[in-house]
């Protein structure tokens, strides 16, 4: 599809103020150092930038065996703070939901609690419409292309993107976080039909998985200096899908490209009959267990593999409404996989204290709920699963 000869005008507003300077780099010596078993919880920018629920997420975490925060830098193409990034502020992407990250940062370091940067790489609205020749196109030349939901993407082969979000995690880094991670770092989930109405100038014959692959390389010698681990969020059905689910992220393209995998294994994600459980959601343990048993099988003899990290659910989407004990249910499915280490999710950053562990490691007796009401049944399975999966 063609694309914009010259740049369109930029999204910065008449009479911004200028852009921040750049901070000096946080030396490594002085960053919190990678737990040997990282177990967090995610904080929206919200709630990073709030001094009383950042003090409580850090009570949180000083009670019990939580030691990780998964931070919003970079969302829907909004940066949580000010960004002294050149493109980011010529285009208008830099936001006051953090007032003073580097104080966020030192606080968590206070209180030993590392801090992970997370940076929507692809799904950047922003980018895409004060820069439409970075943009996913329409194939039949009428302008930018948006996904079902609305949302403008970028090229996920363009070289200026990627560069753009390697200056972002630059300064991440910079300020003091301890590690990078990259979510959508992947293609739109749309359906086939609709992904044929997509054009990627930048793509230049090559496939999705090649192109995902070739960024997190990419990424990752960019990045080689500053001595951070570079990991990536992934769909949870990709550790057992034996193709790339559509997006780009096929397991064996993915699994030596980065430091650290953390597939999004929320049980309430999983259809009907995925790895043959009637009612996913239902069974927490059951389905949490099944996707790092087979990221074993397919990660231990790969050379220089990443670590396999699960994003877990503490949220509630559909029946049942989730306690403490669906979400114990699924850290001890990771702990008796194989595993040590996940993340939990939850978008307002409000989590169940009663799941987790203390401190000192005393973990909680919970009692499983009756059932709310009927479950959903009958084998719907998404992907192409691998052969005894």
């Amino acid at each position: 599809a063609a694309t914009p000869a010259q740049p369109p005008p930029t999204g910065k507003a008449a009479g911004a103020p200028p852009a921040p300077e750049p901070l000096p780099a946080a030396e490594p010596g002085t960053r919190v150092a990678r737990p040997a078993a990282v177990r967090g919880l995610y904080l929206n920018a919200w709630a990073a930038g709030s001094e009383r629920k950042l003090a409580k997420l850090i009570g949180i975490a000083n009670a019990t065996e939580i030691n990780t925060f998964v931070i919003d830098v970079k969302e829907a193409g909004e940066i949580s703070y000010r960004s002294a990034v050149a493109l980011a502020h010529e285009i208008g992407a830099g936001r006051n939901y953090v007032g003073d990250m580097r104080a966020v940062l030192d606080e968590l370091k206070a209180n030993g609690i590392y801090p992970v940067a997370r940076i929507v790489v692809f799904r950047d609205p922003i980018l895409a419409e004060a820069r439409p020749d970075l943009a996913v196109q329409k194939v039949d030349g009428t302008g930018v292309w948006e996904d079902t939901h609305g949302y403008k993407w970028v090229d996920s082969f363009n070289r200026t993107v990627w560069d753009y979000t390697i200056a972002i995690a630059e300064e991440a880094v910079r300020l003091g976080f301890s590690e990078i991670q990259w979510d959508y770092v992947r293609f739109p989930d749309v359906p086939l039909s609709y992904m044929r109405t997509a054009e990627w100038p930048a793509r230049n014959g090559r496939t999705k998985e090649d192109g995902i692959r070739e960024f997190l390389l990419y990424s990752r010698e960019q990045l080689a200096d500053l001595d951070v681990p570079i990991t990536a969020d992934v769909f949870g059905l990709t550790v057992s899908a034996g193709d790339d689910l559509g997006i780009g992220q096929r397991w064996t393209k993915m699994v030596d490209a980065a430091d650290a995998l953390l597939p999004m294994i929320y049980p309430s994600h999983f259809a009907s009959g995925s790895y043959g459980i009637a009612a996913p959601n239902a069974e927490p343990y059951d389905i949490v267990k099944t996707p790092p048993e087979h990221a074993r099988r397919r990660t231990d003899d790969v050379p220089n593999a990443a670590r396999v990290v699960p994003w877990l659910q503490d949220f509630t989407l559909g029946p049942p409404r989730y306690s403490p004990w669906h979400v114990r249910a699924q850290i001890r499915a990771v702990y008796d996989a194989g595993y040590d280490e996940w993340v939990l999710w939850h978008p307002g950053s409000n989590y169940s204290i009663e799941a987790l562990a203390s401190e000192d490691g005393e973990v909680p007796q919970l009692v499983k709920p009756p059932l709310e009401r009927s479950l959903p049944r009958g084998p719907r399975v998404l992907g192409v699963p691998l052969k005894g999966s």
